[in-house]
């Protein structure tokens, strides 16, 4: 048995609805042969592919980060804008093979109107420099009779972009990245290029270029500026072939957020920054499979699982993650597959799906008493050499839980990581009644592979149940290696 007490009245942070973010990077069949696939029947007038932007929208997606990511840094933006038919084909260096050009600047924001998401464009910092970022910001965000605004207006858009968040280049402390560079060289090319853009458009929201919070790139990179952008980004992927590291690596998140608050929070005191940036985890998923250019990852229901762990974690530490961006979305590490035929979803679709469609204004606490995993012997296979034994021991039920400003309303989503047997829930509210029914939808793993629409494709189980509650009790019976969303009414006692 598992009791989870839920606090309505101990606020942990407002939910930022940009936690609900993607990425979209060109990087496999990403893009072409994704999102957009010219001259497909399944493509609109503007070659985008209809049922995948039928599937995202469901996701309800709030930001879309592009162009990357690897490729970002030998991405010369001018390349993809004006006739698609004069644009250059270019050697692409992050993952191998060649980029047509034409999917560009203006296709992608057509993109993000379509979807209603706001869109984040990273900057090159690899091979480009600040007057060629100054030249897409003011391209995408004036208003002016300048230059590029006057070359957007040639290329059919009058109106500005008006694109919000712009990143300080990618994972530039890496060695696979075109043009990589120390911290003392990122700094200071970054410093300058935040104050000039701001220059430009004092509106924008500037990302700094973060690893995982426990490098010396990160304390060197906050340090130097806290003072000039509004967010400092993680990057951070998990995966194993062994289930429990797989559905228990996610929780290394919730570390390298913790260090890097405490990076943010000791650099603007030292540096009296009263509004210090907060936390973009612009690149996580389940990533561990392939290596490829490709990156086409079949996942399963423990992958499913940590994905929903994830999202949990983003919620509880609301307060200071203000985005997260799922990599990537069609085709490469992505929940949702393409053929030429039609598009279909992985298991790790359905808690995105749940969490985005459930998630409320604000986070609240939650304390967890039952079964415990973890220890010894946890196999590491993570992209970044990180150990998971160190977290130990973890619960055996993950959740987080948010409520309406009213506090009328109660959505909690909770993961039970055992895979072999159900797990009785108890969720008791503090100073709080349950009024009504409870919803109840869970997911589990596919019971029947025949029914896939692509073979190597994974299914998965959805049921919808209802369950009264007693007072301030409501008992629960989650099934082995599942996850719930348990959504219900509350009153005062």
């Amino acid at each position: 048995m598992t009791r989870l007490t839920v606090d309505p009245g101990r606020q942990l942070g407002v939910l930022d609805r940009n936690v609900f973010g993607g990425f979209v990077e060109h990087l496999g069949r990403c893009v072409y042969g994704g999102l957009y696939e010219e001259g497909s029947a399944l493509s609109d007038a503007d070659g985008f592919r209809s049922d995948v932007l039928s599937l995202l929208r469901d996701l309800k997606l709030s930001v879309l980060r592009w162009p990357g990511g690897n490729f970002v840094s030998n991405y010369h933006w001018v390349d993809g804008i004006g006739q698609k038919d004069t644009r250059p084909r270019r050697p692409e260096l992050a993952w191998g093979g060649e980029d047509s050009n034409r999917f560009g600047t203006d296709e992608f924001l057509k993109y993000c109107a379509k979807l209603g998401v706001r869109p984040y464009i990273c900057l090159n910092m690899g091979t480009g420099d600040l007057k060629e970022a100054l030249a897409w910001v003011e391209y995408c965000n004036s208003s002016g009779r300048t230059y590029w605004a006057e070359r957007r207006r040639q290329n059919g858009r009058d109106e500005p972009y008006a694109v919000p968040y712009w990143g300080l280049g990618n994972e530039m402390y890496g060695d696979w990245q075109v043009g990589a560079l120390s911290a003392e060289e990122y700094t200071r090319e970054a410093v300058r290029w935040a104050r000039a853009i701001r220059m430009l458009d004092p509106s924008v929201k500037l990302v700094s270029c973060g690893w995982d919070g426990l490098s010396a790139w990160d304390s060197r990179v906050i340090d130097e500026m806290v003072s000039v952008v509004d967010l400092h980004s993680i990057h951070l992927y998990t995966g194993s072939h062994d289930y429990w590291t797989n559905v228990l690596q996610p929780h290394q998140a919730e570390r390298a957020i913790r260090c890097t608050r405490a990076l943010i929070e000791r650099a603007a005191y030292l540096q009296k920054v009263k509004s210090p940036p907060r936390i973009a985890y612009d690149e996580w998923n389940i990533w561990f499979r392939t290596q490829d250019g490709a990156l086409e990852e079949r996942y399963n229901f423990s992958d499913a699982l940590a994905v929903a762990t994830y999202l949990n974690i983003f919620v509880r530490n609301c307060a200071w993650v203000h985005m997260a961006n799922l990599a990537q979305m069609v085709n490469a590490i992505a929940p949702i597959v393409t053929t030429p035929e039609v598009a279909v979803v992985q298991p790790t679709y359905y808690p995105f799906l749940l969490h985005s469609q459930s998630a409320l204004d604000v986070a609240v606490d939650v304390h967890i008493e039952g079964p415990k995993i973890g220890g010894p012997g946890l196999e590491e296979t993570s992209r970044w050499p990180h150990d998971v034994d160190d977290l130990a021991p973890f619960d055996l039920v993950d959740a987080s839980a948010t409520v309406d400003r009213a506090r009328h309303k109660l959505s909690v989503t909770v993961v039970n990581r055992r895979p072999d047997a159900p797990e009785p829930l108890e969720i008791v509210l503090r100073n709080m009644a349950f009024q009504r029914e409870a919803r109840i939808r869970v997911v589990t793993a596919e019971k029947d592979a025949s029914a896939r629409t692509v073979p190597d494709v994974e299914s998965v189980s959805m049921a919808e149940d209802s369950e009264a509650a007693k007072g301030s009790e409501l008992l629960v019976l989650l099934p082995p290696q599942s996850f719930s969303v348990i959504e219900v009414e509350m009153t005062k006692e």
